[in-house]
């Protein structure tokens, strides 16, 4: 009888171990299926959080571009809404609403610049004040751009400053494209302001510069954009004062001319031959660059 006891207890003892074991078993697997949903979940909102805060940064940095610039109001608070870039309209801004931005500062300063507005701009029309048979003065022209209501009349307006004041000079100087055209006018208006009309302009088209072709060279960048060359010829057969006034002319150019090389020769007389190859230039149009940024759960 006492061994039938022993024997009963040893079971219920064996079973209750099971039932133990059994218990540990899913208590160790309930843990382990608890951690690894923690995990993921702490791994998920880490990742949402970071895109988050990735737009929230673009958001950002596109707003403070278009505030610094002046391309709309500023918004109403830190950065624009979907509502206020849908009504943003840049041409119907005034410059007393974008105070401080680069669109006012060019507006209000580089356009005023006297030493530029110097340079005449005899060969626009438009620019004539039908009043006082004169150019405008940027006085005049901010006075217009002032009085002007509407987008159409502030559009015009600064057409008319961006034409006549100052900041056509800058185009002038160093366009943002390749017009040969308009290089050899401008060489050909110096040539007849010094009083020598030459037989014929053309560019070098067979000289190369840099690697490469088509004369067209690769310079140095500036910011972001590159500097291109023009090449041109340049050869004068005339009196040694009209040969100098041609080259003062050129020197004075508020286009830059470059001379590379350069050969006179004695004609006779008071007669001097002059050749020489010349590089003009031309900047690449400036853009505005974007950039873009991969967000990933590993944070690699």
């Amino acid at each position: 009888m006492a061994k039938e006891v022993a024997i009963g207890k040893r079971a219920k003892i064996s079973e209750a171990q099971q039932y133990m074991l059994l218990a540990v078993l899913g208590a160790s697997v309930f843990l382990g299926v608890a951690i690894s949903l923690v995990t993921h979940f702490v791994n998920q909102i880490s990742f949402n959080t970071k895109v988050i805060m990735a737009a929230e940064e673009s958001i950002a940095n596109y707003s403070d571009a278009i505030k610094s610039t002046g391309v709309c109001k500023s918004p109403s608070g830190s950065t624009y809404s979907d509502a206020e870039l849908d009504k943003c309209d840049p041409e119907s801004i005034e410059l007393s609403e974008i105070p401080g931005t680069l669109r006012a500062n060019i507006l209000e300063d580089l356009a005023a610049n006297e030493a530029l507005n110097s340079v005449p701009k005899e060969s626009n029309s438009s620019c004539i004040n039908t009043s006082t048979g004169k150019n405008y003065t940027y006085k005049e022209l901010s006075k217009k751009y002032a009085d002007a209501r509407g987008a159409s009349e502030l559009q015009a307006a600064s057409n008319l400053i961006k034409s006549c004041s100052a900041l056509r000079v800058i185009p002038d100087a160093l366009p943002a494209f390749m017009n040969e055209e308009a290089l050899l006018a401008s060489l050909n208006q110096l040539f007849i302001v010094s009083g020598w009309e030459p037989e014929s302009i053309s560019p070098l088209n067979d000289y190369s510069s840099s690697g490469e072709e088509e004369g067209e060279g690769e310079g140095e960048a500036i910011g972001s954009n590159k500097l291109h060359e023009i090449l041109v010829g340049l050869s004068i057969e005339a009196s040694s004062g009209t040969t100098m006034n041609v080259l003062d002319s050129v020197e004075r150019s508020i286009r830059e001319f470059d001379i590379r090389t350069a050969a006179i020769e004695w004609g006779g007389e008071d007669s001097l031959i002059f050749s020489a190859q010349a590089a003009a230039y031309y900047v690449d149009e400036s853009t505005v660059i974007e950039s873009s940024k991969t967000i990933t759960a590993e944070g690699k």
